[in-house]
């Protein structure tokens, strides 16, 4: 018997089988764990770039930006420099999604699929930014990672910090996204028709 809130951990904790795709994206963030799995996913061949993306970070003292930050990491870890795309602008995640777009478009790589390395509790919220920012046509992968506060399915509701930041998750998926529903009704029928 599971729990009455069981459709709020398969709605937030998105997690697919990473396949081969086009490009690696972070949204931003100061865990080194971003990095770490998206270095993982390029050394097996699942892609050929990384784009991590973000701005200023005060979590970050002595860092630039979160691009530098997640950057250093892969380079440490051998990840040649020309693999590494550079948006370093991103203040938020809608930011990071429509940034990252722009430089994938300046680039000129052609992106058709794309796996989307995020925190776990974020995978959702990031899913649906990166699917808003991005033309209908690219293909999104969640490959998720649990970093040190251990916000995963099996956990986040063992305590409440974890409960909070899991249910302001829903919140501000509700906050950011209804304006956006009824334009995506509308090109699913224009689609159909």
């Amino acid at each position: 018997m599971g729990y009455p809130f069981d459709c709020v951990t398969d709605f937030i904790f998105v997690e697919d089988e990473p396949t081969r795709a086009d490009i690696l994206l972070i949204p931003g963030g100061s865990r080194p764990q971003l990095m770490e799995k998206a270095i993982e996913l390029y050394r097996q061949g699942l892609a050929t770039y990384i784009l991590p993306s973000g701005g200023a970070n005060k979590k970050l003292n002595g860092q630039e930006s979160e691009w530098k930050y997640l950057q250093n990491i892969a380079l440490t870890k051998g990840v040649p420099e020309n693999a590494i795309l550079r948006e370093d602008q991103a203040k938020n995640t809608f930011e990071n999604a429509a940034f990252s777009w722009r430089v994938i478009q300046q680039s000129a790589i052609d992106v058709k699929k794309a796996i989307l390395v995020c925190k776990a509790h974020h995978a959702r919220r990031a899913l649906l930014t990166y699917q808003t920012a991005f033309p209908s046509n690219v293909a999104f992968t969640v490959c998720p990672i649990v970093d040190e506060r251990e916000v995963s399915k099996e956990s986040w509701f063992l305590d409440e910090a974890k409960i909070a930041l899991v249910l302001s998750e829903v919140e501000k998926i509700g906050q950011y996204f209804a304006k956006y529903v009824p334009d995506w009704v509308k090109n699913q029928v224009v689609q159909i028709s």
